[in-house]
């Protein structure tokens, strides 16, 4: 018998029936209504992720429980998303750190362990997270000097998608610490990343010098 058929015979009513709700028109707002129906459900969750389908593997990752989200089993999601394009897999991370490993206390410390894990997912998530706790106004931790000194030294030869969580971390430093802005603006203009890139109207650019000019001016005429 054929493996996929095998395995879609053994999905749960509960499963088949949730996946026939998720389309194409499906928006992440659904998702979220999909979920806080069902709240916690870490089986159902799995069943989701095996589909390898992107939309389903967004509403597993509501659903999973975060004390079960060892690094194992970490590195096993990691792996699975590989299999999706660069936007996916970047979009499936960051949904992951966002709404599940940012809630758990252990989880935030193995994440905080990422800074040089051989998975470029998991140094983004790292990086990212980083940049999150200032973009949120949190009181950032102590090491922005640390940050700032790893992002100078390692930005330039990073993979792509570890790239633009150290540039968003870097730009995050140089809006909300002063003393630091003039050096965030000189790495973007050393490094040239996204410089030429084509914005949305409305958006801020990622390029450095202009992401930080941007937002400072945003805040100061408040």
């Amino acid at each position: 018998m054929d493996e996929k058929k095998d395995t879609e015979l053994k999905r749960s009513s509960k499963a088949e029936n949730i996946l026939s709700q998720i389309n194409t028109k499906t928006k992440l707002g659904d998702l979220r209504k999909i979920a806080k129906d069902i709240k916690k459900d870490h089986e159902l969750a799995m069943e989701l992720w095996a589909t390898g389908e992107f939309l389903p593997r967004l509403l597993a990752i509501l659903l999973m429980d975060k004390k079960l989200l060892s690094q194992d089993v970490l590195n096993k999601l990691d792996k699975d998303m590989q299999i999706h394009t660069f936007d996916e897999r970047n979009n499936l991370m960051d949904w992951l750190m966002a709404n599940q490993i940012t809630k758990d206390k252990k989880n935030i410390a193995l994440m905080e362990s990422w800074v040089n894990s051989p998975s470029a997912l998991q140094r983004r998530a790292f990086w990212y997270y980083q940049a999150r706790l200032r973009w949120t106004g949190q009181t950032p931790p102590d090491n922005t000097a640390e940050l700032l000194s790893a992002i100078e030294a390692a930005i330039a030869q990073e993979e792509p998608e570890v790239q633009w969580a150290m540039n968003f971390t870097a730009g995050w430093i140089g809006i909300y610490d002063e003393k630091y802005r003039a050096r965030c603006i000189k790495l973007g203009e050393k490094t040239g990343l996204y410089k030429d890139e084509m914005v949305s109207k409305g958006c801020t650019p990622n390029y450095l010098p202009e992401f930080i000019t941007i937002e400072v001016n945003k805040r100061m005429n408040n």
